[in-house]
Order: C-alpha cells, then sequence, then structure tokens
C-alpha cells in the first residue's frame, strides 16, 4: 500500500479529569474548568504531594457490562469507555460495514494495571496466592488495553502496544497511522492511564518530578517561572483513524482531521554536548506532513512544568520557528500529565481546536520568563484562523514524539466533501 493513503480522523473518545466524553471535556477546556484537586481515591496525607488529576466521576457499571469489571485494572475501564465513545462517534457500532480484519487496535499505557496488581499483591502478601485473582494474569499488562479494546469490539485488524512514556501516545497515533498506510482501513488507537493507588502515586513521585505545592491552581505551571513541577493525572483519549477513501466510501458522518504528520526520536546521552532531541522530533515531523513551519498555526507543548525541561522546549521551539513565532498552549495544565494519556488527549484537543478556530490556554500560568520567547496562550482562549496543529510529547530517558494534524478542509482535503 502507498505511503501516500491519508489517514484521518473520524472518531474521538476522551476520558479527563476535568469531563468525560469529547464535548464535556473540551467545554472544561474552554471554560478553565481545572481537574486537579486534592488526591480523595487514598490517604495522602502523608505523602509529600497530595495533588492529582482524578477522574472523579466515573462509575464503571454506567460504562462496562459487569463481566468486566472483576478482570479491569481502572486504566483499561477508562480505555473501553473512551474506545466506545470514539467507535460511536465514527459510526462503527454494530453494523459497521468496518468489522473484523478491516480494524485494528493501537494503544499506549505507561503504567501498565496499577491499581489491580497492587491490590493482588496485597491480598498474596496478607491472605496467601489462592487469594489471587486469575486476571492478574493478565490485568496488569502494558499490552492489555489494545488487548481488552480488540476483544469487546472484536477488532482483529493489525494491533500493537507501546510503552514510551508520557511520548507514549504520539507514538501510537504514528504507528496507527503506518498500520493503516499498510492497507488496513481504520485502527482504533491513542493512551491511556491511571496510577493513583497508594504505591502507584508514590511511583511517581519517586523520580522527584511532582510539584509539592498544596494549591491546585500553583502546583502545576507549564513554561511559568515558579514552576516547581508537575501534577500526575489519568485518563486519556482514543481516537478512530481511518483510510480517508475508506471513509468516504462507507459515507463517515465526519472527519475532524489528517494525520499529516508523525517522528519520533531519542536525546543523547546525558552529559553530550549534542541538543536534544525535541527540535529534530518537531522538524521531522514538518517534514513527513509536507509542510513548513510558517505553515503550522498553534503548537500543543509538552509542558513539563520544570524550569529546565521547559527551557529546553522553549529553545527547541524558538529553533523550529523564531521568537514567538507561532501560538503555544499546554492545556494539560488543567488535568495534570497524563502519562501515555496526554499526547493523545492532545491530539484530540488539536482537532477540536481545528475545528472550532480556537486555541484553549495555558491555565494559571502567568509569569513565562522573556529568554523563553514563546507566545504562549494564556489568560483564556485565543479565537485564530487554524488549519494545522504540532503535538509535541516527551517521555523520561530520553523520548520525543511529534505529531502533525491538519484540518478537514486543508492540505489538499478538498476531495473529502462530507466533512461536517
Amino acid at each position: 500500500m502507498s505511503a501516500r493513503v491519508r489517514t484521518v480522523v473520524t472518531g474521538i473518545g476522551v476520558a479527563a479529569p476535568n469531563g468525560l466524553g469529547r464535548e464535556e471535556f473540551w467545554k472544561a477546556l474552554l471554560a478553565g474548568e481545572n481537574g486537579i484537586g486534592a488526591i480523595t481515591r487514598f490517604d495522602a496525607a502523608r505523602y509529600p504531594s497530595r495533588l492529582a488529576g482524578q477522574i472523579r466521576d466515573f462509575e464503571p457499571k454506567e460504562h462496562l457490562p459487569s463481566r468486566l469489571l472483576p478482570q479491569t485494572d481502572v486504566s483499561t475501564r477508562y480505555a473501553l469507555a473512551a474506545a466506545d465513545w470514539a467507535l460511536a462517534d465514527a459510526g462503527l457500532g454494530p453494523g459497521s460495514p468496518l468489522a473484523d480484519y478491516d480494524v485494528g487496535v493501537v494503544t499506549s499505557t505507561a503504567q501498565g494495571g496499577f491499581d489491580f496488581t497492587h491490590r493482588e499483591f496485597h491480598k498474596l502478601w496478607s491472605k496467601g496466592p489462592e487469594f489471587v485473582s486469575v486476571y492478574e494474569s493478565f490485568a496488569w499488562f502494558y499490552a492489555v488495553n489494545t488487548g481488552q479494546i480488540s476483544i469487546r469490539n472484536g477488532l482483529r485488524g493489525p494491533s500493537a502496544a507501546l510503552v514510551t512514556e508520557q511520548a507514549g501516545g504520539l507514538d501510537a497515533i504514528g504507528h496507527a497511522r503506518r498500520t493503516v498506510r499498510a492497507g488496513t482501513r481504520a485502527v482504533l488507537t491513542g493512551g491511556v492511564d491511571s496510577a493513583l493507588d497508594p504505591w502507584g502515586f508514590a511511583s511517581q513521585l519517586a523520580g522527584g518530578l511532582v510539584s509539592t505545592s498544596a494549591d491546585p491552581e500553583r502546583a502545576y505551571l507549564p513554561f511559568d517561572a515558579r514552576a516547581g513541577g508537575h501534577v500526575p493525572g489519568e485518563g486519556g483519549a482514543i481516537l478512530v483513524t481511518e483510510d480517508a477513501a475508506s471513509a468516504r466510501e462507507r459515507g463517515a458522518a465526519r472527519v475532524y482531521g489528517e494525520i499529516a504528520g508523525y517522528a519520533a526520536t531519542f536525546d543523547p546521552a546525558p552529559g553530550s554536548d549534542r541538543p536534544s532531541g525535541l527540535c529534530r522530533a518537531a522538524e521531522l515531523a514538518l517534514s513527513d506532513a509536507g509542510l513548513e513551519a510558517a505553515d503550522i498555526d498553534v503548537v500543543l507543548a509538552d509542558g513539563a512544568g520544570r524550569p529546565d525541561a521547559d527551557r529546553v522546549e522553549a529553545e527547541a521551539l524558538r529553533a523550529v520557528f523564531g521568537p514567538r513565532g507561532v501560538p503555544v498552549t499546554a492545556p494539560k495544565s488543567l488535568t495534570g500529565r497524563l502519562a501515555a494519556g496526554g499526547g493523545a488527549a492532545d491530539v484530540a484537543t488539536a482537532l477540536l481546536a481545528l475545528r472550532d478556530q480556537v486555541v484553549p490556554h495555558t491555565a494559571h500560568t502567568g509569569s513565562v520568563p522573556e529568554e523563553y520567547g514563546l507566545d504562549l496562550v494564556v489568560g483564556r482562549p485565543r479565537e485564530a484562523e487554524l488549519r494545522s496543529a504540532l503535538v509535541l510529547a516527551r517521555g523520561r530517558h530520553g523520548f520525543n514524539s511529534a505529531v502533525v494534524v491538519t484540518a478537514a478542509d486543508n492540505h489538499n482535503q478538498g476531495e473529502l466533501p462530507w466533512h461536517s
């Protein structure tokens, strides 16, 4: 199959701390509704950090059949629900012309089934092995979201699971596009994570990258002079990516945009005088999309929320776009960093921004160092003419990924008159 096959997004499902479902999440971003707050899932009083982007209004029984509940971690429940929403949005539910081997699944999780496996470990240590659930054999595993989505929906096309920490959601989307280009008509893809049980949260604190602020509006400040770390969150997004010709043939109700470019790089070894790989990832993704820097209308940044990492990202953006050369935003300031779910949620955000011609703002950030040279969208959303967006993500230990999305009526997309 030719690499010229175009991969469009026809369905979006989001499970995030500030909104369940595509439109609820989008409205919350534009309204500045903060999903970061005190952890309520366990007693965090003795932890140095006590805030998280926690999903608070998800009732599993309302979204999933009872038979799935004993065998799924909380992260898999979010992934299954988001997949259901994305499939329904794309019109690929029961009776769809695409089924079986026509549709694959490619997802990413950085943390696996933390809550499930720690609960079973507690049974093992306190009661004995006979009390451990048989589902522990797979519920913890990094590929479980791909597997459970595939089984629940009867999707037997080429499938995969990727693990590259915060960059994983973008890498999954990039691999899904590769799969579509190889001949699969559609691929369900994205990233979802959750590790907000006592041990999972402790593991996130261990790296020393999490903010210790007790104020939900000051704890996570991407690109701010006061930045002191990030806030962990849970959730993510699942997208339906599809061969544009196939989507047109089946009469898909809408197309949100095209996955026009993708690239991944790895940082040089610590101590090297070589620059970070983030700039190179952005350049390669632009080249893959056939676009120039001037063609990009907004960047959804990784926004680590630490001065050292924010400075590196700002340098990369200046190198690609020039000082203040493009609007930049990090709307994850309202959700926390969702690990593998963050990049996928940002791609969903970018597509909705292109749809509605508005850039969601970076909440709570208000003091951007002048030397960063960023046109950071702060204070409130910004209306703008948007045709293309660049989404960046950086995983720990050197992973960098970039995805370019273009609007449905842009980048030689005149053949999609059925877009709405």
